[in-house]
C-alpha cells in the first residue's frame, strides 16, 4: 500500500530527500508518490515511512487505503477517536517522532546551507 500526498502539502521538498526508494516525484509543480516504487520503507533501515515522518505538516502525506473497506474503517476509527477524544498511543508516538525528526532535518539543512 503506497502513500499519497494531499492538498496539505506545502512543497517543502523534504520528502524528496528522505525517500529511500525515490518514489516521491514532482510533476508540473505537484508532488506525488509513485505506487510502483513506494515500499512504505518496509525492508529498509527505517521503522516508519520516511515521507510521513519528515513531513512538517503531519497531514501532507497519508496512507492510501488498499480497498474500500480498509479506507472506510480507517476513516471511522479516526472520526471515532476525535469524537471520544482518544488518541492511539502509536499515533501519538508517531506524531512526536515525526515532529522531532522534522526539526532535526531542518537544523541539518540550515547547517549545510550555512557551510
Amino acid at each position: 500500500m503506497a502513500y499519497n500526498i494531499t492538498s496539505q502539502c506545502i512543497s517543502c521538498n523534504l520528502c524528496l530527500s528522505v525517500c529511500p526508494t525515490g518514489a516521491v516525484k514532482v510533476v508540473d509543480g505537484q508532488h506525488w508518490i509513485d505506487p510502483e516504487l513506494c515500499t512504505n520503507c518496509i525492508g529498509s533501515v527505517y521503522s516508519v515511512p520516511q515521507c510521513k515522518a519528515g513531513c512538517p505538516t503531519c497531514d501532507g502525506c497519508v496512507k492510501q487505503p488498499g480497498d474500500y473497506w480498509e479506507g472506510w474503517f480507517a476513516k471511522y476509527n479516526h472520526v471515532l477517536a476525535k469524537l471520544t477524544n482518544k488518541q492511539d498511543y502509536w499515533e501519538r508516538w508517531f506524531n512526536c517522532y515525526s515532529q522531532k525528526f522534522s526539526e532535526q532535518l531542518q537544523k541539518r539543512q540550515q547547517q549545510v546551507l550555512e557551510a
